[in-house]
């Protein structure tokens, strides 16, 4: 499957459930398990291979996704899997890395309990994030969200992550997956590159840097030679084999330790990223991230689909889908969200159809 927009009519969404949008923040343990519906239990097609439960953590045939997971953005992480599962033509041959902070008001095994009761099919494994190993390196950016710890998790995957765990696929939590994650998963890393993610060669590359940056011919060298264009980190096929050879993780250290005492960026984790990969990255389809969704990162704005075949649809920036449906203030493409939230109505509900969008078969 895959979201199209040449069609002029969405009657997938007949309904829309709005619940209260700060109350995943103030659950108990004991309320854990009432949070969430339990999804549909999707099964693998007849094609795929038949594998053992107790050794898919280190089977390469697997397709292994991470994904950071919190009390904050916990719907959106439970809607995005549900996605995944839904769409994928193996599900049960897919393992989930969700990464917790060990400073989170929910402890990991609680978190796992409430994902085992929304699937209790899936395989996954939480591992903790120490915030310690960036407190001294995360400098203040253009918006708070972007300064949380957890944030930087996705640079410390090959550490976090089992060693035999040669690829990943990294997703943030406001995504949404429309389409065979396997397709994803199988696209190559060619030559040496570590990474692959769509490029956004028109956007303008010098606003992700500072003056100050541009003028200090130190730094600016590092893109000599290099035809570097944005990427969103957002949505990433990494080969963790390669990345630990390199030992990336100490390379964007070393960038974030220039940025603390020479300010070359304002926005987060994501320069630090186009510093050590830009102009070397795998470039895959932009169907595989339609960003952007919730606004930029200063305004929480309506966008709408850039036209094109789409496979995964992502609420980067400021607004995220669960927060404006509750406020009853939602943007037309929050809708297609909606069928994916499996947080339990409390009782509020919307009757909206959407004109513009369906669901079309590949």
């Amino acid at each position: 499957m895959f979201l199209s927009r040449s069609v002029l009519a969405f009657t997938f969404l007949s309904s829309l459930l709005l619940f209260p949008a700060n109350s995943i923040r103030l659950f108990k343990a004991e309320d854990e398990s009432d949070l969430f519906m339990e999804a549909p239990v999707y099964q693998n097609g007849p094609h795929c291979p038949v594998l053992g439960k107790e050794t898919l953590i280190c089977d390469s045939s697997v397709v292994h996704i991470a994904m950071t997971i919190d009390p904050e953005y916990l719907r959106g992480t439970i809607a995005a899997i549900h996605s995944v599962v839904k769409h994928g033509s193996c599900p049960q041959n897919v393992f989930f890395h969700f990464i917790a902070s060990d400073s989170s008001s929910v402890v990991p095994t609680q978190l796992t309990r409430i994902v085992k009761s929304v699937f209790p099919s899936l395989s996954f494994k939480v591992y903790v994030f120490q915030k310690k190993l960036v407190r001294d390196l995360v400098s203040s950016s253009i918006r708070q969200a972007l300064d949380n710890p957890l944030n930087y998790a996705r640079i410390y995957l090959a550490d976090l992550l089992e060693t035999c765990i040669q690829k990943v696929i990294y997703l943030d939590s406001d995504t949404i997956v429309v389409d065979d994650i396997q397709k994803l998963w199988n696209i190559n890393l060619t030559g040496s590159r570590t990474i692959g993610a769509p490029e956004y060669c028109n956007a303008n590359f010098d606003k992700y840097f500072t003056s100050d940056f541009w003028s200090n011919p130190r730094f600016s060298k590092v893109f000599e030679g290099k035809r570097a264009c944005y990427f969103n980190t957002g949505v990433m096929v990494m080969d963790l084999g390669r990345w630990r050879q390199g030992d990336y993780t100490r390379e964007i250290e070393k960038w974030m330790r220039v940025q603390k005492d020479k300010r070359i960026y304002e926005l987060g984790s994501l320069p630090p990223f186009l510093l050590v990969f830009g102009g070397d990255i795998e470039a895959i389809d932009h169907r595989w991230n339609q960003h952007g969704l919730g606004g930029d990162n200063l305004v929480n704005s309506c966008r709408t689909l850039h036209p094109g075949p789409i496979s995964l649809l992502h609420w980067s920036g400021k607004g995220k889908p669960w927060v404006r449906l509750d406020a009853k203030r939602p943007c037309s493409v929050d809708f297609l969200w909606a069928p994916y939230d499996l947080y339990k109505f409390h009782g509020y509900s919307r009757h909206r159809q959407l004109d513009g969008f369906r669901f079309d078969s590949l």
